[in-house]
Parts: structure tokens; C-alpha cells; sequence
């Protein structure tokens, strides 16, 4: 490349114009971009943000939209799943045959948990009423 006269320098660039022309003629008849056009969309593109408000909205439209082709109404308000409690005898039932099998394995089942006591308003006020004598007790000696 060092050893290249002007005439062949110029004789090159007038080639690769000519194939620059030819590219973009074909491309216009094909109709896919060229170098030139792909050069200016490979610029970083604008991050956009949409709002709480205009994303709520998206959501609501494409709930309409999913509901049209379901064939159902949107809710406003889908209402939660109330959790199901299990019966007493259900659990009482459970717990046997827990029982059933770890007996059938050779090992002690473990004890039921006592209940925990709800603390009642009345209790409350005589607790803090022997706390407050017993604060009392211990100021006095």
C-alpha cells in the first residue's frame, strides 16, 4: 500500500465510488438500507419512562383487550382468593395419621402444641395491677 502511485489512488477511489453507487441502486430496488443508512441508526438509543399513571392505564387496556378475546368482562377490582381454614376434625384427622405412621416406624410422635390464651382486657388490667403492686412493694423497702 506504501508504493501506490496517485494514478492507481485514483483509479481505486473512482472504483469505490462506482461500487457505492451500484450498492445503493440495488438497495433501493431490494428496499433493504445500505451502509450509509445503517451508519446513522447505530447511535445509542433514548431509554423512555412511562409514568405510574400511563402504565396503569397500558394495564387497564390490555386487561380490556385480553378480555374481548376471552369473551369475558374486566373487573375493576379482581377480589383475592379468601383463604380456606382447615376444620378441627381435619386436623384432628392429620395429626392421627401422623401419629399412625410414626408408631408404625417405632418413634413417639411429638405433642400436640397447647393453645395459645388470648390475652383478655380484664386480664390485661390485673396484670398491670400486680405489676403496679409489685413496683410498689419494691419502692417501699
Amino acid at each position: 500500500m506504501i508504493n501506490i502511485t496517485p494514478t492507481q489512488l485514483r483509479k481505486a477511489a473512482d472504483i469505490q465510488e462506482e461500487i457505492l453507487e451500484l450498492q445503493s441502486e440495488l438497495n433501493g430496488i431490494l428496499g433493504t438500507p445500505g451502509p450509509a443508512e445503517t451508519a446513522k441508526t447505530d447511535a445509542p438509543r433514548k431509554k423512555y419512562k412511562f409514568s405510574a399513571a400511563s402504565r396503569a392505564k397500558m394495564r387497564a387496556a390490555q386487561k380490556a383487550r385480553w378480555a374481548a378475546i376471552k369473551g369475558t368482562a374486566p373487573s375493576e377490582e379482581a377480589a383475592p382468593k379468601k383463604k380456606r381454614k382447615m376444620s378441627a376434625e381435619g386436623l384432628a384427622n392429620i395429626r392421627a395419621g401422623v401419629a399412625k405412621r410414626m408408631a408404625a416406624q417405632g418413634k413417639a410422635a411429638k405433642p400436640a402444641k397447647k393453645a395459645k390464651r388470648k390475652v383478655t382486657p380484664a386480664m390485661k388490667a390485673a396484670l398491670e395491677r400486680a405489676w403496679a403492686a409489685r413496683r410498689a412493694m419494691s419502692k417501699a423497702t
